[in-house]
């Protein structure tokens, strides 16, 4: 299952808050990417967060693969995860008229 998982940061938080969990955070990101579970990954063009498109067996399994991320023990991000289906318009080109 496709999951879209759009990161939001905690109130209050400020770039120093981030800044001794970085590196950590991108190696638990590049070992999810490596394992298939982060498919893609950007960041948003209008505001500084990620936004990634995962694969995983259901929503739980995605939340509990994210919840390793060191941004995310440390309570500085979370996630909004939205599930994803296949579009079923095009099924409408191909009906019997």
């Amino acid at each position: 299952m496709k999951i879209l998982a759009i990161e939001k940061e905690f109130a209050g938080k400020t770039a120093e808050d981030f800044q001794p969990y970085l590196e950590a955070e991108a190696i638990r990101v590049w070992e999810l990417y490596k394992k298939g579970v982060i498919r893609e990954i950007y960041f948003r063009a209008d505001r500084t967060s990620a936004v990634l498109i995962l694969e995983c067996e259901n929503l739980e399994e995605a939340k509990e693969k994210l919840s390793t991320l060191p941004l995310v023990q440390e309570d500085l991000i979370y996630f909004d995860f939205i599930p994803l289906a296949p579009y079923p318009g095009f099924e409408r080109l191909f009906k019997a008229k």
